[in-house]
């Protein structure tokens, strides 16, 4: 039979292990992570991917919740909503240009011309320089960067050189930067919405579109193009990003935790991403697109000028070192 202070012993015993418990449930924490692609995306994946790895790195003390599909807004609802310390991560790009002129780079065309390239910019001097900037201006972190699919021209006439392009009605998207471009090569650049151009080009309004193999393929262009033309005019890349907020409230432990999760994450993503430009090139060949090798170095040089005529004077110097190279 238990005495009274046996039982008085319990009970603090009790109240003092459900204390600790409580308390090993408050030091857990879990990180929103909201971005635009869907559950098929390599991004996605690599989101995921990257949750497993911190979540085992901290023995179960922080969770990553992954909202796809734009679920907890789009891309520069995200990046105020991190600023504010609603959301605590998201994937993005060139869109963080609104604060730091610097993140114009992740999408300069022609600046990279191969994927060695671009990963000597992302991961060297220039792009710690990006990074940095991003911190200061918008209030977030990079923390690993992941490659995007390079865009291509597609239509129904080889184009193997800027003359083959004289008087092609191209689609492209509503940016400055792009109209001048394509202008400058010789195409007529004709701004639509993406909605828009698998009708357009079923109906001969326009001749060609630019986009990476992804879309081309999602969007079925192989239907209404005959031709991928392997100009590969923008290669860029996006980066997998934490609010600073958020990044304050961790433990040096748990910051280094972030940076080896995210490192693990972007090799994974970069597997994906070579399998997938794969997959998809055979996909479209076997739907009856051809692919087409053009002269990149020519396209290069007569798209230079028009290129830098449209960065910011903060970048330009950077371009121009980047297309000596």
């Amino acid at each position: 039979m238990l005495t009274m202070k046996t039982t008085k012993r319990l009970i603090l015993a009790g109240a003092t292990a459900l204390m600790m418990t409580n308390s090993a449930v408050a030091a857990e924490m879990t990180l929103k992570l909201g971005h635009l692609a869907n559950e098929q995306n390599a991004w996605h994946k690599a989101a995921l991917k990257f949750g497993e790895e911190l979540s085992t790195l901290t023995d179960g003390r922080i969770a990553v919740e992954v909202f796809p599909n734009e679920t907890l807004g789009k891309e520069i609802d995200l990046i105020n909503g991190m600023q504010l310390g609603t959301v605590d991560m998201t994937i993005t790009g060139e869109s963080l240009q609104n604060w730091a002129p610097m993140a114009a780079l992740l999408a300069v065309p022609y600046a990279y011309q191969t994927l060695e390239d671009m990963d000597a910019v992302a991961g060297g001097e220039i792009g710690g320089k990006i990074e940095q900037q991003i911190i200061e201006k918008a209030q977030i972190r990079p923390v690993a960067y992941f490659a995007r699919g390079p865009r291509n021209l597609t239509s129904n006439r080889e184009i193997k050189s800027p003359d083959d392009l004289n008087g092609l009605k191209l689609r492209v998207p509503n940016v400055p930067l792009f109209v001048d471009v394509w202008k400058s090569l010789g195409a007529q650049p004709t701004p639509m919405a993406f909605s828009e151009v698998f009708t357009s080009l079923q109906a001969g309004a326009i001749d060609a579109q630019e986009n990476p193999l992804a879309l081309i393929d999602s969007a079925s262009f192989d239907e209404v193009q005959k031709f991928v033309n392997k100009t590969e005019h923008v290669r860029s890349w996006i980066y997998l990003t934490i609010s600073e907020l958020t990044w304050a409230e961790l433990s040096d432990e748990d910051k280094a935790a972030v940076k080896e999760a995210a490192k693990r994450a972007q090799a994974y993503e970069r597997g994906l991403f070579s399998a997938d430009e794969e997959r998809l090139t055979k996909e479209l060949q076997d739907k009856g697109m051809t692919f087409v090798e053009v002269d990149k170095q020519a396209f290069a040089a007569k798209a230079k000028d028009a290129v830098l005529a449209n960065v910011s004077d903060e970048i330009r110097p950077i371009v121009e070192e980047l297309f000596a190279q």
